[in-house]
């Protein structure tokens, strides 16, 4: 199962970057044509949510376009809640690993849902965490 940090949605929408939007949505179109299930993590949900939330308030996008993109995501992708188990095991990452808090929870959402690959800039690219391994796929950009 896959998985997608924040940085992703961001990037599919970015019309700055033309590498990375098209990286990210070549990637978000990929795993629906094959056997492997992508989720979007809650905490990811409530990011993205953010991110667009700012963009509104600065008059780049409106209202109904915000909705618009937020229920097209939720509606191509499972949203993974996370259980009572996550805060433990976010604590043991950050424990054993330089992580931040918010990157220690997704990691241990994404090993709380069967997840075993996150696409994300954000860590170290090409590590394993307790079986969730991450993959940056704008290196190289």
């Amino acid at each position: 199962m896959i998985a997608v940090d924040t940085n992703i949605l961001i990037y599919s929408i970015d019309s700055h970057d033309r590498v990375k939007r098209d990286k990210a949505r070549a990637l978000l179109r990929q795993p629906r044509s094959q056997a492997d299930t992508v989720l979007i993590p809650w905490q990811v949900v409530g990011e993205f949510l953010r991110f667009l939330r700012s963009l509104q308030d600065k008059g780049q996008i409106t209202r109904a376009k915000l909705e618009r993109i937020l229920r097209g995501y939720v509606r191509l992708f499972r949203i993974a809640l996370p259980s009572l188990v996550v805060l433990d095991h976010a604590l043991s990452l950050t424990g054993r690993h330089s992580l931040s808090h918010w990157d220690s929870m997704l990691l241990a959402a994404a090993k709380d849902a069967g997840v075993t690959t996150l696409y994300s800039e954000d860590m170290t690219d090409g590590c394993d965490y307790d079986g969730v391994v991450v993959v940056n796929p704008f290196r190289g950009c």
